[in-house]
């Protein structure tokens, strides 16, 4: 890799949709995560759309910036919150880094710092792992979903949970799609193609998400989960 310059800002988005159970967790350890930068600043987006339960309560309980939109698309959700962060302008794009996670996962305290060090050593891309909380699974899907990972390998896989882009690079491509699902695999595939652009795969920072077998969209993880674990 080449050096490209640190990260001066980094950009959080949180996409949700009637999360009452789960935000609290969520938007508790991305802040946790963005306490631990030392230098960079960020700025952590939430957008709620259309939600009907009492999930934009919860999440203005929080020193988060939140925003509502009725598009019922992950993928417009995130744009958005991609699009309020850049507007800020807080540092060039070269210098910004754009970290994307969902409404039911939890990252880890380092998650932030590990997405960083791989930009400043001049990654693009960071495609991080993710985990199905084990309290959702039985102890026998929990062995099926344990034997498919080898630490240190990670499988490359990606999931909106657990991804960072640099913000130059995500203009370029145009932006996550505004899809109801899959926007965050269109968005890497367009990425990957373009040579300029270094994708690396981490299981680093494993990020821990909901276990449930039928989610927000038709597929999605919890659409694999159905399919690989019943």
């Amino acid at each position: 890799m080449t050096t490209r310059g640190p990260v001066g800002h980094v950009i959080v988005v949180v996409p949700a949709r009637d999360e009452e159970d789960l935000l609290a967790r969520c938007l508790t350890s991305v802040v946790a995560a963005a306490s631990q930068l030392s230098g960079p600043t960020a700025h952590v987006v939430v957008v709620l759309d259309d939600c009907l339960d009492r999930t934009p309560e919860i999440a203005r309980s929080f020193p988060v910036d939140v925003h509502e939109i009725a598009a019922r698309s992950v993928g417009a959700a995130r744009a958005y919150g991609v699009a309020v962060g850049l507007a800020a302008g807080a540092a060039p794009l070269s210098r910004t880094w754009i970290a994307c996670t969902d409404a039911d996962s939890e990252v880890p305290p380092h998650w932030l710092t590990s997405q960083l060090s791989r930009a400043d050593a001049g990654a693009d891309v960071v495609v991080g792992t993710v985990r199905p909380d084990p309290q959702d699974l039985t102890e026998d899907q929990l062995a099926t979903w344990s034997a498919t990972r080898v630490q240190g390998r990670p499988n490359g896989h990606v999931h909106g949970a657990n991804l960072g882009v640099r913000a130059d690079a995500y203009v370029r491509a145009g932006g996550f799609p505004h899809r109801p699902e899959h926007e965050d695999v269109d968005l890497v595939r367009l990425l990957a193609q373009d040579r300029r652009h270094v994708v690396v795969a981490s299981d680093e920072a494993d990020v821990l998400t909901s276990g449930r077998r039928y989610g927000r969209t038709p597929s999605g993880y919890a659409g694999y989960l159905r399919a690989a674990l019943g």
